[in-house]
């Protein structure tokens, strides 16, 4: 094995630690813009992503997008390509019949297919269609689906899509339980998920979408922690994710405990998933609770929106400490404490919640939260209301990693679309750019410094001539750490229909190890 090869290997495998899977191919000095033996940052060379099942409504009106921005030095050819999970379901009385429905599906003499195996030809064959396919980098698409039909979705991107690949889906619920604007980011999988600001209350319907894009079978475990600490549940353990395939499980149905503010954790025992939570309310709405950020000792909540009715924070630690935490708003003029929430205390192993209230007061914030000398891990969510009594939605937004190179929002509009962009510790600059529009639309860019302790909602660019939706993609240029996220929003018979997703960072790029360096005793 010769050196540049050892070195690949060992970039390649720390992003799968993180991504769930990840390549490069070997590093050219001139194309990567590096010289020879100082590190190089390449594009990575495949990644995959994991949507969930939008809607079990009849009413739903779904809306998938995928895109890839440009990358500088990524590789001239490679597809990103979403399709279809099979979705677990109890299996058709017929498939489980004895006698002649056996023979179903076995070749006859003439070498034609029996009804069955036609059918499941065609099943087949509609699952490995593609939903969603990129033609080229730097032009998002799209694809609608109606009803509670639509599909979980499974993905892959490589070569010149792999770096930056981001895909989305947003659903509009004209009525009932969950009604309003929902979406969700879709994930890259991984072995464990924390979810605070989940609920198991009569007036919630909150499920846990498990999707597993391997060939083999995932086996996961699902924990629960209310008010009091763990949750009792019945069955929680040993839920098995057939490959390819996606499972969503009722919260309700695994403990027999009716709480309004619950944490749920999924740790997965072999394989990995993509995890989601859709909290489902009948008064207000609902949203997807994506995963909050790894428990830490410092966390942010970017883009709470400024007209906010309510703002309901939900907190956990995992470990037996107490913590009192230290509560902040970075609003447009810096730093805040909020009056009467200045600390927060929680009970080791029990999740705690806490009404804020109208916190954000007409202006753009995000919540910092601190432990004192960042000793006990927290993971946390809020969960907002806009609107008014009766005619209220709600949006969650948990704790969100930091953009250290770049991240992408789909399906903008013209209208709707806010931008909210945080540098709790130190001032930045970032670049915005406004992708070419689905149907048409010329990209702009544009470039932002925000204020140390200050969240700004910024104008972001909009395509010239823009025509359907547009991909906006922010970049750090400078300072930080930086924290964003985007709100759509809409208005359907007076209730404010909207959705907040964190932006992540796409991790479209992976530093490469000095390739120069001598390893010739691994060559022995």
């Amino acid at each position: 094995m010769n050196r540049t090869t050892l070195s690949l290997i060992a970039g390649a495998t720390a992003l799968a630690a993180v991504t769930g899977f990840a390549a490069v191919s070997a590093p050219d000095p001139e194309a990567a813009g590096q010289r020879t033996g100082a590190a190089a940052t390449l594009p990575v060379e495949r990644t995959g992503l994991l949507c969930p099942r939008p809607s079990t409504s009849d009413l739903a009106e779904t809306t998938y997008t995928s895109f890839t921005p440009v990358t500088e030095g990524a590789d001239d050819k490679g597809t990103a390509v979403l399709r279809s999970a099979a979705q677990q379901s109890a299996p058709d009385e017929s498939e489980d019949a004895e006698g002649e429905d056996e023979k179903d599906g076995e070749t006859t003499e003439k070498g034609e297919e029996t009804e069955k195996g036609d059918k499941d030809a065609a099943k087949d064959d509609k699952a490995d269609r593609p939903v969603l396919q990129l033609k080229e980098p730097g032009k998002p698409v799209t694809a609608e689906a109606d009803g509670a039909d639509a599909p979980a979705l499974v993905g892959t991107a490589d070569g010149r899509f792999a770096s930056g690949w981001t895909a989305q889906q947003t659903t509009e619920v004209a009525a009932g339980t969950g009604r309003g604007l929902q979406g969700v980011a879709c994930s890259a999988a991984d072995t464990q998920f924390w979810f605070p600001g989940a609920s198991t209350d009569d007036s919630r319907t909150d499920y846990i979408h498990l999707t597993n894009p391997d060939d083999s079978a995932a086996v996961v475990d699902i924990e629960l922690y209310g008010k009091d600490g763990e949750l009792e549940t019945t069955v929680g353990e040993g839920i098995t994710v057939k490959p390819r395939s996606a499972e969503p499980v009722l919260l309700s149905t695994l403990t027999a405990e009716k709480q309004t503010d619950v944490t749920v954790h999924v740790v997965v025992r072999s394989g990995r998933v993509g995890a989601a939570v859709q909290a489902l309310d009948d008064e207000t709405g609902g949203d997807w609770l994506p995963a909050s950020a790894d428990p830490s000792g410092r966390l942010v909540l970017p883009g709470i929106p400024k007209d906010a009715k309510a703002v309901r924070l939900v907190a956990f630690t995992p470990g037996d400490a107490d913590v009192d935490l230290k509560v902040r708003l970075a609003a447009p003029s810096g730093l805040i404490t909020p009056a009467g929430n200045e600390t927060l205390h929680l009970k080791g192993g029990m999740t705690a919640a806490f009404d804020l209230g109208d916190l954000t007061r007409g202006e753009a914030g995000s919540l910092v939260l601190t432990a004192p000398d960042g000793s006990v891990p927290v993971v946390a969510a809020v969960r907002v209301l806009r609107g008014e009594e009766g005619k209220q939605e709600s949006a969650f937004i948990p704790a969100a990693r930091p953009i250290e190179t770049r991240a992408t929002a789909l399906d903008n509009t013209a209208k709707g679309t806010t931008l909210s962009v945080t540098a709790p510790e130190g001032g930045a600059e970032i670049k915005v750019t406004a992708s070419a529009g689905t149907k048409g639309g010329t990209p702009q860019t544009k470039t932002y410094s925000i204020k140390s302790g200050t969240t700004q909602d910024i104008e972001a660019p909009v395509p010239a001539g823009l025509k359907g939706g547009y991909a906006l993609t922010v970049e750090t240029r400078s300072g930080g750490p930086v924290y964003a996220s985007r709100t759509l929003a809409s208005t359907e018979g007076g209730v404010p229909y909207f959705t907040v997703q964190p932006l992540p960072d796409d991790r479209g790029m992976v530093a490469v190890p000095d390739a120069s360096e001598d390893l010739s005793v691994l060559q022995r």
